[in-house]
């Protein structure tokens, strides 16, 4: 226990002494909260707001009432656009043509076809597009309902079925931007804060001889490896609470009622997030420090551990793929941790067998792969790099 101790306090002292590696170990805690509160603010304005649009219109004296309608939305021509937003809408090139028929052909009865162009593939048009042909459409059944109460028709006949929703799900299942992120970046917080801490503290060390100096000593493997784990997983742990924290903070920023959501993270929330993230901040920095141990130089191990990050983002984004998910996704690492935050960040109440059966699976497999590194520097091929 002595020998454990007196490890355990070397790699801390290691790894807080060195301040540059240990700001950038917290970085993403740090920064993380504002990127997701500016994020968010960004996307609720663009979902919610109704900002004016500037579109080249050809042949508006054609189309009095439809000119007006877009009026009415904020759809506006290009020639009211203002001087300082003039080369930024003369570059989206948005045009809409109105054949010259259009009065003629609207009062024949004859359909009328309008052109918008513009470039589809840009991201920063997906709005103004959508609301040019929501509005084109809202204007085109106007007319067509009138043209049937002319007839005396009655316009009920074209609805023989109304589909009433009732939204059941709690209101901050609403704030899925900032959930879906959440989620994400916590896991991620997991594995890359104490990414450098542990390629330091095993590759590192072996280019600086401190390792196999460390292995002459009469002390089991095994408690190295704990030391080294315990360290880097503790600054990870830090890191990963601090950015909870501080998006707590952050969220209440951002005007969620917007959207008609709320988000809140109560005490009991909190623990059981930092429950599940715990054990993957251990399982996060054994794996970082097994395959550092593997490579052959600190540069290999950088980029054999800078890999491991697209491990919590891809296991995500597999399970939204997937239309029936197997039984196990829910007890495995990181795609049951993801599971149980989703479902924390919607509200719903903790699944405590889940959460402890994932925990038990997590750190099984940080045990297994311990195990593994204690019995590999054993071997003179791994101490030398020449495995």
């Amino acid at each position: 226990m002595i020998q454990f101790k007196a490890l355990l306090i070397k790699e801390l002292k290691e790894a807080f002494r060195d301040k540059r590696a240990l700001m950038v170990a917290l970085s993403m805690g740090l920064l993380m909260p504002v990127f997701i509160m500016v994020f968010s603010k960004f996307a609720i304005n663009e979902a919610v707001d109704n900002p004016p649009i500037y579109v080249k219109i050809t042949g508006a004296e054609y189309a009095p009432k439809l000119m007006k309608s877009f009026t009415d939305n904020n759809i506006l021509p290009f020639a009211e656009v203002p001087e300082d937003k003039k080369r930024q809408w003369d570059e989206y090139n948005v045009e809409l043509i109105i054949p010259d028929n259009f009065a003629d052909n609207l009062r024949e009865g004859h359909p009328i076809d309008l052109i918008l162009r513009a470039d589809y593939s840009e991201k920063s048009l997906n709005a103004p597009i959508r609301r040019i042909k929501d509005e084109v459409r809202q204007h085109s059944l106007s007319i067509g309902y009138k043209r049937l109460l002319v007839r005396g028709i009655d316009v009920k006949l074209l609805r023989p079925i109304n589909l009433q929703e009732q939204d059941t799900s709690a209101p901050t299942s609403n704030a899925v931007i900032i959930t879906l992120m959440l989620g994400l970046y916590l896991m991620m917080g997991a594995f890359v804060s104490g990414q450098s801490i542990s390629v330091d503290s095993s590759a590192g060390e072996r280019e600086r001889n401190v390792l196999e100096l460390l292995l002459c000593q009469p002390v089991e493997t095994y408690k190295i490896v704990l030391a080294k784990l315990i360290c880097s997983s503790l600054i990870a742990t830090i890191s990963v609470t601090l950015m909870l924290s501080l998006t707590t903070v952050s969220v209440s920023f951002v005007d969620l009622a917007k959207i008609g959501a709320t988000f809140s993270l109560d005490v009991s929330t909190f623990i059981a997030l930092l429950m599940l993230l715990i054990p993957l901040c251990f399982l996060a920095s054994s794996l970082q420090l097994f395959f550092a141990f593997q490579a052959k130089s600190f540069k290999e191990a950088q980029s054999t551990v800078a890999m491991l990050i697209m491990v919590p983002a891809m296991v995500p984004l597999a399970m939204m793929m997937m239309d029936n998910k197997p039984a196990w996704v829910e007890w495995a690492p990181i795609s049951a941790q993801s599971i149980l935050m989703e479902d924390l960040f919607k509200g719903l109440p903790v699944d405590w067998s889940a959460l402890l059966v994932s925990t038990a699976a997590t750190l099984a497999l940080t045990a297994a792969l311990v195990v593994g590194m204690s019995i590999r520097l054993k071997s003179e091929k791994v101490i030398m790099s020449l495995s």
